[in-house]
């Protein structure tokens, strides 16, 4: 294997793999060991329907409240080929295509497991698509998360057949031009491979994949900037004390607290005599607050980490048992849940962050009101923590559990569904939300440090600083302050911290 190639099935596959492996563009290739459990498994099947008149769900039967439905031998493939297309309902906003290389490099680790009955044929023809950057059109909304995610695994699978639409060439076009150009050819689907490739939880997870990557990049960047509103609060380093977390002893508080000590170390603002006993809980509380995010997210890490490598088909294959299982795999109840909690810990990331920014232009600990000099002609930062505010207000009604609600669906054959495709939606907007929320609070704390000058914080935050303030610089009058949230956001993005 080369460092442009990645291998599947070779390993399990870590969250981080998962999102390096997409981020890179590495061509992907399908490891012997895994070749040959697809083909071994497609070969069970095969002949267990040429030895056997049983009637086994999805294979010859129809779908959902339709399992009862018998369907002849000469009608197997269209069967499969009528799943696709039913069942790619898709509306709404179009997922990007870095997700969408996700969803398409967890479905094939998860056929590779060969517990799904699917031709060779069919995961290298996933394959040429994706390594000749023929990457599907798949919308937003349309899952239940119960049957795995119908709709948008459908539209992933619709290219495989010459239908639907994909990026091409940076634009979208009709999958069968794009096919044509590229001289590759459609495939007929045959018995269980529609299903196979519909059945799953690949859409969620792979949005799970890519925040757990982001947001744990966020979080560091979040404690670098509490740090710096901390030095422009004039807060007490004493509460970052090792021994305040050790004695409560959770993993996330300790770390943390860690963390803003180090960037501590060496400023001269955090060894100036403070005048107050002890701050605010959003200064006081940061290791407590932030580290409990960081728990839940290693919690979350987990969780996807088991998903990923899981197989959620069905029916499953169990080749060396002689058994075809119809079960319950596909219902994505596990990943709602962790998106569900993932999204309070980032809601509240952006809260306690949103209280700090309020204090700093609160006219507290001898700086002025909205960080102006002449307040009143000027506003100075008053507003942007208005657009705060209402950013935190947002994520509050996003962060409401989408995992208590279900409808049924399917005349009452899948009667209970997770909506964890929803909760995947919720969760990007919360951190989209709260990668806002830093950015003004980090272009507020910029602002405000100033005012402890001639005093300097630490070597780790002045540099970080300079670097921002190659990009945001706010001056001593009013001025138009989009531009500056929208570069503060954007260096947020492009900030590297190890």
């Amino acid at each position: 294997m080369t460092d442009s190639e990645f291998h599947i099935g070779e390993k399990a596959i870590s969250p981080a793999e998962a999102f390096d492996v997409v981020k890179k563009r590495l061509t992907l290739k399908i490891a012997p060991d895994a070749r040959q459990k697809i083909e071994s498994c497609r070969g069970y099947l095969e002949k267990h329907l040429q030895e056997s008149a049983t009637s086994v769900y999805g294979i010859n039967t129809g779908f959902g409240a339709l399992y009862r439905k018998f369907i002849s031998n000469e009608d197997l493939s269209k069967l499969q080929e009528n799943l696709v297309k039913s069942h790619a309902c898709g509306v709404g906003d179009i997922v990007d295509t870095e997700t969408t290389r996700l969803i398409i490099l967890l479905k094939i680790n998860a056929l590779s497991l060969g517990y799904s009955g699917i031709r060779l044929e069919v995961v290298s023809k996933m394959l040429e698509l994706y390594n000749r950057d023929i990457i599907p059109v798949v919308y937003k909304q349309g899952s239940l998360g119960a049957s795995g995610d119908l709709s948008p695994l459908a539209h992933l699978s619709l290219p495989l057949l010459g239908l639907g639409e994909v990026h091409y060439k940076e634009e979208i076009q009709p999958s069968k031009r794009a096919l044509e150009a590229e001289n590759i050819e459609p495939i007929t689907l045959v018995e269980k491979e529609g299903l196979a490739l519909l059945n799953g939880t690949q859409f969620m997870t792979a949005y799970a994949v890519s925040l757990s990557n982001r947001f744990s990049k966020l979080l560091r960047i979040a404690n670098r900037i509490a740090a710096i509103s901390l030095e422009a609060f004039d807060g007490r380093p004493e509460a970052f004390s090792a021994r305040i977390q050790e004695v409560r002893n959770h993993d996330g508080q300790i770390e943390v607290a860690k963390e803003i000590s180090s960037y501590l170390s060496g400023s001269e603002i955090a060894r100036w005599p403070k005048t107050h006993v002890q701050d605010p809980y959003s200064f006081r509380c940061i290791p407590q607050v932030h580290g409990a995010v960081r728990d839940v997210l290693d919690h979350f890490n987990g969780l996807i980490s088991k998903e990923i490598n899981g197989v959620t088909d069905n029916p499953i294959i169990f080749e060396e048992e002689g058994e075809i299982i119809s079960g319950g795999n596909f219902h994505g109840q596990p990943i709602a849940f962790g998106f569900d909690y993932l999204k309070l810990a980032m809601a509240e990331l952006g809260a306690i962050s949103e209280r700090r920014t309020y204090k700093l232009v609160s006219g507290q600990r001898g700086l002025p009101e909205f960080l102006i000099s002449d307040a009143g002609l000027n506003s100075g930062l008053m507003i942007p923590q208005y657009t705060a505010a209402s950013l935190v207000s947002r994520n509050k009604q996003l962060a409401s559990p989408a995992s208590i609600d279900s409808i049924d669906s399917s005349n009452g054959q899948e009667d209970h569904v997770s909506m964890g495709g929803n909760a995947a939606l919720q969760a990007d907007e919360i951190y989209k939300n709260v990668e806002m929320i830093l950015a003004i609070e980090l272009l507020t704390a910029s602002k405000a440090i100033e005012f402890r000058r001639p005093l300097k914080s630490s070597e780790t935050l002045e540099e970080f600083l300079s670097r921002f303030r190659e990009h945001v610089v706010i001056g001593d009058q009013d001025e138009v302050l989009y531009v500056h949230i929208h570069n503060a956001i954007a260096f947020i993005q492009s900030e590297v911290i190890a």
